[in-house]
C-alpha cells in the first residue's frame, strides 16, 4: 500500500508537488526561525554572561548576600593562588577577575582646583596584560566615541555622557575619590584614554572602567578580587555543564568555618536568569504552535482544492465498490508521506540556514550606528538537537489535520448520482 501510494505521489506532481512544497517552507521557517529565536534568546544570556554573571561566578558568600552593595571589604583574597588553581583543575574553562567599585569622579581646572564632580560606578577589569579577552566581551573597541582605549597604567575609560557632564576630554586627568578595601579614604590619579557609550541610561550616566591593577592600587586590593567570572568552553551557556563545574569545585573547596571561604554559582542562578531561560523553551512551543496552526488552514484549503479536482476520481472509486472510509484512509496515508517528505527536505533547507546563521550571524550594525558595549550587532541563531525534529510536528501534524478536515466531503457524496455524473 505504502510503495503504491508512494508512486502515486510521485507520479502525479499535480497533486502532490503544492503540498509538498508548502509542507517544505513551512518546515523550513519553522526550524529556521526556532534557531533563531534560540539564538537571539541566548545571546540575550551571554550579554549578562559577558558583563556581569559569567557562566559560573566565585565570590565570598558575605560578598554574594550584598552583591549590590558592592562591599569590598568582604572580596576573595588570595586570588593569585586561587587562580592557579583553577587553571590547573579546570584547563578548559576561561577565568577573568573583576572589581567593582563606586566613588566620587573629581574634574579639577588647570590650577588643580574642582571644576565638577560626579558619582561614579566603576569596573576593574585586565585590559593591559596582552589578554584582550575582556576587551573583546565589552566590546569596547566598537562602542568607543572619543580617544583611543588604555595602552598604559593610569589610563581610564568613561561613558561619554558622563565625560561631558564633568566637561572633560580624553587627555584630561581626574581623580578618583572613594574607600579602600580596609575602610580607609581613597584618592587616585586617572587620565582619560577614551569615552564609549554603554548603552543603558543608568550606566551611561556615571561609569568607568579601569584596568584591574590600577584599581587594586587605588583601592589597596592587591591579590584581592570582588569576584572571579568562569566561562564554560562552549560558546553558549549549558546549565548541566555548569552544574558539573559547581559540583567539583564543591569537592576541592568544601564548606568550611572561614565565612569568607570561596563560594560558586552558576549563571541561572543570578539575575533571575534561570526564568528567562524557561521562556526561551515557551517561546518556542509557542512559536511552533502558531506554525501548526495557521499551515493546517493552509493544508485544508489546499485539500479541498485537490478534492475538488479529484472529485471524478473519488466518484469512480466509489462507484467500483470502494468503501468510504478505505478512501478516506488512503487520503490520511498520502498525507503522512507528503508530511515526512516535506518535513524532511525543509528541516535539510531550515538547518542549512541556521547553520549559516549560527557561524556568520546576521550584522545589523547599520540599523545600529549607536551600537554599545551591551548590544551586539550581529546576532547568531543555534541549532540544538531539537532543532532536528521539531519540524516534523508542523510538517506531519498540519499536513494530516488538513487533509482530514477537508476530506470529511467523501462521506457526503451520493451513489445515486455517481451514474449521472460519470455518464456526463
Amino acid at each position: 500500500m505504502i510503495r503504491f501510494l508512494l508512486k502515486g505521489i510521485f507520479r502525479d506532481r499535480q497533486r502532490s508537488l503544492l503540498p509538498v512544497l508548502v509542507a517544505t517552507i513551512g518546515v523550513m521557517l519553522t526550524v529556521t526561525l526556532y534557531c533563531w529565536l534560540n539564538g537571539f534568546l541566548n545571546d540575550s544570556i551571554e550579554l549578562n554572561a559577558r558583563f556581569s554573571t559569567g557562566h559560573v561566578k566565585i565570590m565570598t558568600a558575605p560578598y554574594a548576600g550584598n552583591i549590590d552593595q558592592i562591599p569590598n571589604d568582604l572580596a576573595l583574597t588570595g586570588v593569585d593562588s586561587l587562580m592557579k588553581k583553577l587553571k590547573k583543575e579546570f584547563p578548559a574553562m576561561k577565568w577573568q577577575q573583576r572589581i567593582h567599585f563606586g566613588g566620587l569622579i573629581d574634574a579639577p581646572d588647570p590650577a588643580g582646583v574642582t571644576r565638577s564632580q560626579g558619582p561614579a560606578i566603576g569596573i576593574g577589569i585586565d585590559m593591559l596584560s596582552g589578554d584582550h579577552s575582556e576587551i573583546e566581551r565589552f566590546n569596547l573597541e566598537k562602542s568607543l566615541r572619543r580617544g583611543k582605549l588604555p595602552a598604559h597604567q593610569g589610563d581610564i575609560l568613561i561613558s561619554e555622557l558622563f565625560s561631558q557632564k564633568l566637561k572633560v576630554n580624553p587627555g584630561d586627568t581626574v581623580t578618583l575619590i572613594g574607600s579602600t578595601m580596609n575602610g580607609s579614604m581613597a584618592m587616585y590619579n586617572y587620565v582619560i584614554a577614551g569615552t564609549i557609550v554603554f548603552g543603558t541610561p543608568g550606566m551611561d550616566q556615571g561609569s568607568v572602567i579601569v584596568d584591574l591593577k590600577d584599581v587594586r592600587d587605588a583601592l589597596d586590593m592587591n591579590d584581592a578580587a570582588g569576584e572571579i567570572i568562569g566561562y564554560l568552553p562552549e560558546k553558549y551557556y549549558d546549565d548541566k555543564t555548569a552544574e558539573q563545574v559547581v559540583t567539583r569545585f564543591n569537592l576541592l573547596f568544601p564548606p568550611s568555618g572561614d565565612k569568607y571561604a570561596p563560594v560558586i554559582t552558576t549563571l541561572r542562578k543570578q539575575n533571575n536568569l534561570g526564568q528567562m531561560m524557561d521562556q526561551i523553551s515557551q517561546v518556542g512551543a509557542f512559536v511552533v504552535l502558531i506554525f501548526v496552526l495557521s499551515m493546517s488552514l493552509v493544508f485544508w484549503n489546499a485539500g479541498l482544492l485537490g478534492g475538488m479536482r479529484r472529485y471524478m476520481e473519488f466518484g469512480t472509486r466509489l462507484a467500483i465498490g470502494e468503501d468510504y472510509s478505505h478512501i478516506y484512509r488512503t487520503m490520511i496515508y498520502e498525507a503522512v508521506l507528503i508530511g515526512i517528505v516535506g518535513s524532511v527536505s525543509g528541516t535539510a533547507v531550515g538547518l542549512l540556514l541556521s547553520l549559516y546563521l549560527q557561524n556568520h550571524g546576521l550584522d545589523l550594525g547599520s540599523m545600529m550606528k549607536n551600537s554599545s558595549i551591551l548590544m551586539p550587532s550581529v546576532f547568531h541563531a543555534r541549532i540544538t538537537a531539537i532543532a532536528f525534529f521539531i519540524g516534523f510536528i508542523p510538517g506531519l501534524f498540519s499536513t494530516v489535520a488538513g487533509t482530514a478536515l477537508s476530506g470529511i466531503g467523501i462521506y457526503k457524496r451520493k451513489t445515486a448520482q455517481l451514474f449521472k455524473e460519470l455518464e456526463a
